[in-house]
């Protein structure tokens, strides 16, 4: 008996956490799954030609179309989907161009934070910090539509500006447009459901897990349906081990939090320079639910709140490990065999971050 009561508070931290993170890993599943289903059914390549052609051989206009393209799939699958599903699009579109890929592909990373708390649907890591209790579209448009907008704009500055010597050559033009074939029908219409249904579930008050994975569930059957080999390349190229990083991250917080040595921390956490920093040391996903948890004990006002969600949002832009969608990125590229160290993404992060997030939070503090 004496064993199995050491092992009751060990089991039920496990399952805290697990229950706390679950609407996330369902979420993870839909996006990963939507990614796959779009690359196999060949929507990425179909995409990434008409980008290029779109950019009528500036590098720097495809840059800012893959940027405007970034911003509105993060504001409508969320910045997961940013990472997961236009990341590959990004690289074939800058093999196509015959373009240094990497200024490209960092604005995949840097968006999908820098668009992240448009909506509430934008980041999971919004529906850790409310726990479920999202205000209303319209008061939350009221408190972050000018914070968002202005870190977007800033971000989008400081990005350019880093990458400028990297865009001032020309890019291929006029590539051939081969037509969708109907998997790739099936991945698109799948890809576009999922992004009014996620809205829509949002505004019903709707937990967004279930809905993401059944929309990707079904579009990865959809792709199936026309190529009956694909359904278990599909699942077999779906970062599974994300949801194991996910859980064990959710579990030692969980361990943080029952042991009672942040009692103090509240008034740090209320602070979103703080909340920045510590996501970037430890990871966003975490960090919320520490501020879930310590602002809810001291009943926080909404404005403290606030500044903690910008803050584990916006504040991973400075390391490659800070948030989630950083983490999915980077296991996109290493599966694409493109290469980036944490030094060189930190040498962009420290002059792309802080003035966006410094604007954000000054924005809403005079709302």
């Amino acid at each position: 008996m004496g064993k199995r009561r050491d092992w009751m508070p060990i089991a039920s931290i496990a399952s805290s956490a697990v229950a706390a993170g679950s609407n996330v890993y369902l979420f993870l599943v839909g996006m990963m799954l939507l990614s796959e289903a779009g690359r196999r059914g060949g929507l990425f390549d179909y995409v990434a030609t008409n980008a290029v052609n779109l950019a009528r051989g500036s590098a720097r206009r495809l840059f800012a179309l893959i940027f405007t393209a970034g911003t509105v799939i993060t504001i409508f699958l969320s910045n997961d989907a940013t990472a997961v599903v236009l990341t590959p699009a990004v690289l074939t579109a800058a093999r196509k161009a015959r373009t240094r890929a990497m200024p490209l592909l960092l604005i995949c990373a840097f968006v999908a934070n820098a668009a992240s708390f448009v909506l509430p649907i934008s980041n999971p890591a919004n529906l850790v910090v409310f726990d479920g209790n999202l205000p209303a579209l319209g008061t939350w448009l009221g408190r972050f539509a000018l914070p968002s907008a202005l870190a977007i704009a800033l971000t989008y500055v400081a990005l350019r500006w880093t990458q400028r010597h990297l865009l001032e050559a020309n890019c291929a033009q006029r590539l051939d447009v081969l037509p969708l074939r109907p998997d790739g029908w099936a991945a698109a219409i799948g890809i576009g459901i999922t992004a009014v249904a996620l809205p829509v579930a949002s505004a019903c008050g709707v937990s967004l897990g279930f809905p993401s994975a059944i929309c990707g569930a079904m579009t990865a059957l959809g792709v199936a349906a026309f190529d009956r080999r694909a359904l278990w390349p599909m699942l077999r190229s779906v970062q599974w081990s994300i949801l194991g990083l996910v859980a064990a991250l959710f579990v030692a917080m969980e361990f943080v939090l029952r042991s009672g040595i942040l009692r103090g921390a509240t008034k740090w956490i209320e602070n979103g320079f703080v909340i920045a920093l510590l996501s970037n040391a430890i990871n966003n996903l975490p960090i919320a639910l520490l501020a879930r948890n310590l602002l809810a004990s001291s009943h926080a006002t909404a404005r403290a709140i606030d500044d903690a969600l910008i803050g584990v949002d916006l504040g991973p832009n400075l390391c490659i490990t800070g948030s989630l969608a950083s983490i999915l990125w980077l296991g996109v590229l290493r599966r694409e065999g493109e290469r980036v160290s944490f030094l060189s993404f930190l040498r962009v992060g420290i002059v792309v971050m802080p003035p966006a997030l410094l604007a954000a939070l000054a924005a809403r503090y005079l709302i």
